[in-house]
Parts: structure tokens; sequence; C-alpha cells
């Protein structure tokens, strides 16, 4: 027992996780309504993580998700594949027409004082049609599974995959894997999928089921139902807020062991002050803070969580962990897309001071 978790020592596969695989349109610094060219990168919060852990932290992971016979998602499976994740599908047929179809995530990179913009197109999604039983949980975790992760986007997509995150976890426990959810509160995703007090219901029945819990104090707040914090933070990069928020996030689900977040202080588009938190087992831990030169800002929160989960995984003291999840979410926002590019030798360097100064 550490962290106040039981973390397997080995199985098939280190870490799984459940959610909706989106391929993100990327035209840079020029606005969608100008562009005429982008950059197609393979994303969905839960798949980051996977694919993180599997490409920069070399553990054995796996996906699952929808997939649809048709070329995009022949595009996002190659993705898959090149990250070294298995994939577990549920696949769909598409019709040439209407779909179903793989969700498509707009996002330019803003500029400066410009800010990038974010939109969606998941009519049609496939993962959104997921249901209870679409799973064989048993076989995936049948050669030992260590940690499964999903999170509130995919919760959001529809009245049943809540139910597939439930049911896969309450699968995932059996088998004696950590749980592990990130709270992700989407308000333009739940406005559509019953509101704010169904967001609130659907998250609490999900909570029940998971150790380490992921999400700012405003996810905390908005998805739990969980009232503000009494101490207001100073800036953005202090963390006595998230912190003032635990014992209310104990009090509702007293067996969660973990709760971490990033910090991050936009000062503009490509300019943030960037932390991390972590209140494990009773203690808080915080990492420095540094500045980010951000190239592409989406997926960093993903980076700090499979980097800190790797840390877990592995045994590293708390204080370790925070720190390796810290790096690895800065070095994502050096690189284009909502994955890593980034080594294990660079995380554990930057997580030790590590600097700029040229390689040779």
């Amino acid at each position: 027992m550490k962290y106040g978790l039981n973390i397997r020592q080995g199985g098939a596969l280190d870490f799984v996780s459940l959610g909706a695989l989106v391929h993100r349109l990327d035209p840079g610094i020029i606005p969608f309504r100008k562009a005429t060219e982008c950059q197609i990168h393979v994303s969905g919060g839960e798949f980051n993580v996977a694919a993180n852990l599997a490409d920069c932290f070399c553990l054995q992971t796996g996906v699952a998700s929808a997939m649809v016979d048709y070329p995009i998602g022949d595009l996002i499976a190659e993705r898959v594949r090149a990250m070294g994740v298995k994939p577990f599908y549920k696949r769909f047929k598409h019709d040439g027409v209407n779909g179903p179809n793989m969700a498509a995530v707009y996002s330019d990179r803003g500029q400066g004082v410009r800010a990038p913009v974010v939109f969606y197109n998941r009519c049609n999604e496939a993962a959104a049609q997921l249901k209870p039983g679409d799973f064989n949980w048993q076989e995936i975790f049948a050669g030992g599974v260590r940690w499964f992760h999903s999170g509130g986007i995919f919760a959001a997509l529809s009245p049943t995959t809540a139910e597939v995150i439930i049911e896969a976890m309450q699968a995932a426990k059996a088998a004696g894997a950590v749980v592990s959810f990130d709270l992700n509160y989407r308000a333009k995703l739940w406005n559509i999928s019953g509101g704010h007090d169904r967001a609130v219901a659907i998250l609490d029945r999900i909570v029940k089921n998971v150790d380490v819990l992921v999400g700012n104090e405003e996810d905390l707040q908005l998805g739990l139902g969980i009232p503000g914090p009494e101490v207001a933070a100073k800036s953005k990069l202090d963390p006595s807020a998230f912190i003032g928020m635990i014992d209310k996030v104990i009090k509702k689900h007293p067996q969660v062991k973990i709760v971490a977040t990033t910090l991050r202080e936009v000062h503009a588009t490509n300019r943030h002050g960037w932390g991390a938190v972590a209140w494990i087992d009773g203690q808080t831990y915080m990492t420095p803070t540094c500045e980010l030169d951000v190239l592409d800002r989406v997926g960093g929160g993903d980076g700090y969580a499979s980097g800190f989960f790797y840390g877990l995984l592995t045994g590293e003291s708390p204080e370790e962990a925070v720190k390796l999840g810290w790096a690895h979410g800065a070095l994502l926002t050096t690189f284009p897309g909502d994955t890593t590019m980034a080594t294990v030798d660079q995380v554990k360097a930057f997580a030790k001071g590590g600097s700029a100064r040229i390689q040779r």
C-alpha cells in the first residue's frame, strides 16, 4: 500500500482508458474563417493519457473506444497504432452519407493577445452510441490490468456513455486495478446532455468508483456540485482555492485517495505560468512554477496526468510523481498536437530542473 493505493506490481496491461477518439483539425495560427489548410491530430482526453504513457514512458497501454469503418476511422486507427496503444474497438459501419462518424474538433492556436478558439462537430458520433455490454471487460482485463482511466467528456456524450464508464470501472476494480477519472467539465457538452443537474448526478455515481480524481477547483464545483472554496486564490498559480476544497471532496467521496490538478496562469496565448498540485492520501504536494512558451496548449492537462500516473505506477515518491507530471505537461505544450513527442529522459531532466541549453 503506497499513496493510499494498492497498485498491482504486474499485469499484461499497465493502463487502459475508455473514451471517444476524435480528430482535431488545426490550421495553426490562422483563424478557421481564413484557413486554407490544416494539420490533423488524433486526440481524445482519455486516449491522450494512454498514448503518452505508451510513447514517452514505454508502458503497456490500451484504449477502449468506438471505431467507424471509413477513411477517417482508418486514419485515427493508424495513429493509435503509431503511439503504441492496443485498441479494443466496438466497430460501426458508415452509411456513406450520415455516419455514424468519428467526432471532429476544430481548434486554431491563437497568437499573442488572440485566444485559441475550439468548436466541435460531434453529430451522430459513434462513441456516443456506446452502451453497456459493448466491451468484454473480463476478456480485456484477463491478463491483468494495473490502472483504469476515463473522463467527463466521454461521460457527457449520451445517456449511455456514463453507464459504460461505471460498468468498466466496476470490472476494473474486480480485476484489481486502480481507477482514475478526469472530471474535465465541459459546459457545452453537458448543456446538450441534460444540463448541470444531470451532470452532478451522473458524475456523483461515477466518482463513487474512483480512487484518483483529476480536476481543478472549477471542475470540482461544477462536476461534483461542491460549494466553492472559502479562501480565494491570489492568482491562478496559487493552490489555496484547490486545497480549500479537498475536505469537501473527501467528505462526499471518502474512498478517493488522490486529487490532482494543473495550475495555469495565461499571460498571453503563447506565454503561460505553469504549476501543479496534488493531494495524496492526506498530504499536499506542489511543484515549482515555470514560464512556458506555448506552441499548442491542447493536451497539456492530459500530459500532466500521464506523467503523474507514470510516477505512481513506477513507485516514485509523491513529490517526484507530481514533478514528473508537471514536467511532461510543460514539454507537451512545446509540440504540435494533443499527444507527446517527448522522451522519458527529457521529462526526468526537466523535472530535476533541466534547462533549454542545446543538447550535443
